[in-house]
């Protein structure tokens, strides 16, 4: 039986991004993940989009000073922080990033026998993506066992 959060939590609802650009990353987030516009509220006095599918919302927040963020990364790094979406195909997947010409970095993880498959990739502000089976790999909770940090 999994532990309940003392915080009443439900899900995920949403993850916040500032951006450059909201305009560009507005077209990223359609254009490449499939993501549409909602309606933010009107009371917001800054610069910002809501999008919305799978059940997640993104909310891009314009930079009050984007010289200053932080430069774009070109190197690609599984093991950074990252957004992970599961996909239908991957096959289809990596057709596509390679028709948008797209840089990615593939990889793929096995725990016995089970083989789940990742494409790493940026956004137009370096924020890392991940698609992914990952839905391939069970979801095992570690109740009465250790939990110490793995190689895996």
């Amino acid at each position: 039986m999994m532990k309940e959060s003392m915080l009443n939590l439900k899900s995920l609802n949403h993850i916040s991004l500032v951006c450059r650009s909201v305009e560009k990353s507005l077209d990223f987030y359609q254009s490449v993940l499939g993501f549409f516009p909602i309606r933010r509220p009107g009371s917001f006095d800054f610069i910002g989009a809501w999008l919305f599918n799978y059940g997640i919302g993104i909310h891009l927040l314009q930079s009050e000073d984007p010289d200053k963020m932080p430069k774009k990364i070109t190197q690609i790094k599984p093991k950074d922080n990252h957004i992970s979406f599961q996909c239908e195909s991957m096959v289809t997947v990596e057709k596509n990033l390679k028709e948008m010409e797209i840089e990615y970095v593939k990889r793929r993880v096995e725990k016995g026998g089970i083989y789940v498959d990742q494409l790493f990739f940026h956004d137009p502000d370096a924020t890392m993506i991940e698609i992914c089976n990952c839905d391939n790999l069970p979801v095992i909770p570690l109740t009465g066992e250790p939990v110490r940090p793995c190689n895996a």
